[in-house]
């Protein structure tokens, strides 16, 4: 048997019995899942906090991307690294995280020190795959709401 035919008997066994449904099918099935509450949607989203805190996530999605894109343009396209669009974009990135700071009522200083200690708590003072594996969430957690 040569190779080739070798691969098709494969992949015609991992394909048997296998029922495929057609992009309508799976739009049918998928959007059973999709909440449908619109009133309370609504109600939820007519409060300023889940608007400014909409906002700032999306805003972050967004310049988190931008900030990506440039370093993509680097490592993969070969384009010098913009050192300077990458520092705007990280200053675009922290007036995102100002809005969810005054919205949530924090200060930056304090989830920085915060977030130094929940890392502390999962690593000791050097990152390891295994600790990164192995993460003490309850731990964690009680660190984050003191």
């Amino acid at each position: 048997m040569t190779p080739c035919l070798g691969a098709l008997q494969v992949t015609m066994e991992y394909f048997k019995g296998r029922v495929f449904m057609d992009t309508k099918e799976y739009v049918s099935n998928a959007i059973r899942t999709e909440s449908r509450d619109f009133a309370a949607i609504a109600e939820r989203m007519s409060q300023v906090r889940n608007q400014r805190l909409l906002h700032a996530g999306i805003g972050l999605a967004t310049e988190s991307g931008e900030f990506l894109d440039a370093l993509k343009k680097h490592v993969f396209y070969g384009k010098d690294l913009d050192t300077v669009n990458l520092s705007e974009e990280m200053g675009d990135i922290f007036w995102y995280c100002a809005i969810i700071a005054d919205e949530l009522g924090v200060n930056f200083a304090d989830v920085m020190n915060t977030n130094i200690a929940k890392l502390k708590a999962r690593y000791g003072e050097k990152f390891t795959e295994v600790r990164a594996n192995t993460r003490d969430l309850e731990t964690e957690r009680e660190i984050l709401e003191r």
